[in-house]
């Protein structure tokens, strides 16, 4: 045991003497007190291998205080173990199993950003902000990310109960989704008003949505307007995000600049083709609370391009640009790296983005046109579906439209 205690140590000391040197430049007296908090790890590493009322694998508690370290730098960074990295990169590739939520954790509280739509959590009725306090009768508050998502995963067809404290309810409530393989057809499009308008809704930025982002966008290339649906769409991947808005903006455009503390965190990232559609379009795009991260960069781009306009409700607020990094025994980390800005400059960090025109819903119309979308596809009903910020932004494409014929 004393051997793999040194071993550790010893790279652990290379890996403190690396960012010392390599990134951070500290003097020699910050890093003397990075070495003796490193001595201290070691001793308690040490004193729980020998004195632990059960004997102990190194690995787990390596891996364990690993996590506590991603942990307690913010809700998206995050260690995986070998089978837990494997699992998490396979979800940008648009099949995956489990319930089809995308959640994080914030404060020991494990809260739902946005459930997927058309899979079995968007089914059973879930909806942004609400909290997973149980899975299965087990509480969350002790959970790492990972280890709440290893839970609810399972084999299709088997179930899990989920214990929910919504805000407006008086007590918890308990709902049981059976598991299923999660296949996101990340763009869906659909005419309105007669065929005049084209509407495209985004429900993931995946590998795959680029190019079906794309034939939507030339399918409605001669329509009156276009219009955008983010709405709970908790985001995915930045290059999906910038080759979209590459799509719309015109050639030279900022789309989003990142800055960290490494010069390959600062990036610049511009419009590098002429737009897929003619720029007087008109585009209207409708976000929410559960409009986050890649939906927030490319709301941002096109609202601060002065491309689109935007409807809704404020946006979640994820301005963070997580680094997956495996490691050799193929452990792996989400690391946050760098924050975005939209072009204009804003960090909208936690603070998310206000649209151009605001109109809110309240948790009871919000659940009231979920519940009827989702009753519409599942039993095929036709069914006149209230939605206040869809209406706003068919009249917004009907003024942007007027405005542009008569400036013909």
């Amino acid at each position: 045991m004393k051997s793999r205690l040194s071993l550790v140590a010893g790279i652990l000391l290379i890996f403190i003497a690396g960012l010392s040197f390599g990134i951070n430049a500290k003097t020699e007296d910050k890093l003397k007190q990075d070495l003796e908090l490193l001595n201290i790890y070691t001793d308690v590493l040490k004193i729980v291998k020998e004195l632990y009322v059960e004997p102990v694998e190194t690995k787990k508690l390596i891996y364990g205080s690993l996590r506590g370290m991603m942990s307690s730098l913010d809700p998206y960074s995050t260690f995986f173990a070998p089978d837990e990295f494997k699992e998490f990169t396979t979800e940008t590739h648009g099949e995956f199993g489990g319930l089809g939520i995308e959640i994080t954790m914030e404060n020991h509280k494990l809260i739902i950003v946005a459930p997927i739509e058309d899979t079995p959590a968007w089914k059973a009725g879930l909806k942004p902000g609400d909290i997973i306090i149980e899975i299965d009768g087990e509480p969350t508050d002790k959970m790492s990310l990972m280890e709440a998502v290893k839970k609810m995963r399972g084999k299709p067809g088997t179930k899990v109960t989920l214990t929910i404290w919504r805000k407006g309810l008086e007590k918890p409530f308990k709902v049981t989704i059976t598991r299923a393989i999660i296949k996101i057809k990340s763009v869906k499009t659909k005419e309105l008003e007669k065929g005049k308008i084209g509407y495209i809704r985004l429900t993931q930025f995946q590998e795959n949505s680029t190019e079906d982002f794309k034939k939507a966008l030339l399918k409605f290339k001669n329509k009156e307007g276009i219009i955008i649906d983010l709405r709970n769409n908790p985001g995915g991947l930045l290059s999906t995000a910038v080759m979209i808005a590459d799509m719309l903006l015109k050639k030279g455009d900022m789309i989003v600049y990142t800055k960290g503390r490494t010069p390959r965190s600062n990036e610049e990232y511009f419009s590098k083709n002429d737009p897929v559609i003619p720029l007087d379009i008109p585009i209207v795009v409708i976000v929410n609370k559960g409009s986050a991260s890649a939906s927030e960069i490319l709301t941002g781009a096109l609202k601060d391009n002065n491309r689109a306009i935007a409807v809704g409700d404020k946006t979640f607020g994820k301005a963070s640009v997580q680094t997956l990094i495996p490691l050799p025994d193929g452990s792996g980390i989400k690391l946050t790296t760098a924050h975005y800005y939209t072009p204009s400059g804003k960090l909208i960090m936690n603070k998310g983005i206000t649209p151009d025109i605001v109109v809110h819903v309240t948790e009871k119309e919000e659940m009231e046109r979920l519940k009827a979308e989702r009753e519409a596809k599942i039993h095929g009903k036709k069914v006149k579906i209230k939605d206040p910020q869809l209406d706003t932004a068919i009249n917004a494409i009907k003024i942007l439209n007027f405005a542009r014929k008569a400036e013909r």
